[in-house]
């Protein structure tokens, strides 16, 4: 077993050695986050291992047992998934499900059999009820059913960590579950089909200033709240509780700042300074009424918090957008 040849790590950041000499497997480590991550790694003195799509298809036994031969890993990061907003996840739920559930449960129990020391499994806000009490405490977890548009990827992503916890209790297996909420910043997705709701309306707000358009038009009334974390705290999250925790509990990742889509809204259209009008399409979805995270537990049980307010998170991801988009036009 490798179990044995891990210690716990003494400090969290730059400073801390527990990276030093680990090969690290990074699924999704080419995308969104894990490409902020991975970057960390290196830095810290981990070896890393990206599996690419063209590849690994991480939905097939063979291709996830190459993996891990090709890998030589004692610590995975899973972070790869099939992800989306409503747009994206309404016309697809089998295909959320089906791809999120299989990717998870073969890596897991892969990493059972060749014993690897530690795994990390990224979650998602998507997994709490519809209706849970604010803000959303762990605890809640299984007290009801998620929001319809994306429970299919929400429940997928939730069996993982009910996967986790009986293979710690039968198998020994460190596994750990992390849930973070919405995340944004650079390098994120902004494809008007697939993206998340801070990607769509910077890239809609500033297509709308190019063309001179009147008015823009956002789903749903804009009474929903949301939560959202910037991707350079999420990855320094993630890698303190690789280091720090050993736990069956999952953990929420969040910014403690809960905002409502027609503030977030009004927010960037002035930071793209469009000049036009929002126009709420009450016909489209709302998605949960509200998201917001209580966030002691990660204080508690490995010391991280966020530190990037929302306002700046914006504009550091508006300013790492501007000039591919302006090199475009």
């Amino acid at each position: 077993m490798i179990v044995d040849s891990i210690a716990r790590g003494a400090g969290m950041g730059e400073h801390s050695d527990f990276w030093s000499g680990k090969r690290v497997l990074v699924t999704g480590g080419a995308g969104f986050l894990g490409s902020h991550i991975v970057e960390r790694l290196k830095r810290r003195g981990a070896t890393t291992f990206v599996p690419r799509a063209e590849k690994y298809d991480l939905t097939r036994e063979g291709d996830v047992k190459r993996c891990y031969d090709d890998a030589g890993a004692e610590i995975v990061l899973h972070l790869a998934a099939k992800v989306g907003g409503i747009g994206a996840n309404r016309p697809h739920p089998g295909s959320f499900f089906h791809d999120n559930a299989l990717m998870g449960i073969q890596l897991i129990e892969e990493a059972r059999i060749r014993g690897v020391a530690k795994f990390v499994c990224l979650g998602t806000v998507c997994a709490y009820p519809k209706f849970a009490p604010v803000p959303f405490r762990e605890e809640d977890l299984w007290n009801g059913y998620p929001e319809e548009t994306n429970a299919p990827y929400g429940v997928a992503k939730k069996a993982l960590l009910v996967m986790l916890q009986g293979y710690r209790q039968e198998y020994g297996l460190n596994g750990i579950y992390l849930l973070p909420v919405n995340l944004y910043g650079p390098r994120d997705n902004f494809d008007l089909v697939t993206s998340h709701v801070i990607p769509a309306m910077i890239r809609k707000f500033l297509e709308a200033k190019e063309a001179h358009a009147e008015a823009v038009s956002l789903w749903g009334d804009g009474s929903p709240t949301r939560e959202f974390l910037y991707v350079e705290d999420a990855a320094e999250g993630i890698l303190a509780a690789a280091e720090k925790y050993d736990d069956a509990d999952p953990v929420n990742l969040g910014s403690g700042e809960e905002i409502s889509i027609r503030n977030l809204a009004e927010t960037i259209k002035t930071l793209t300074a469009y000049g036009g009008e929002i126009l709420w399409d009450p016909t489209q979805p709302n998605g949960q009424p509200r998201r917001k995270l209580d966030i002691s537990r990660a204080m508690e049980r490995f010391g991280w918090r966020s530190t990037t307010s929302l306002q700046d998170g914006l504009k550091k991801t508006l300013d790492w957008y501007l000039d591919p988009y302006k090199a475009a036009t």
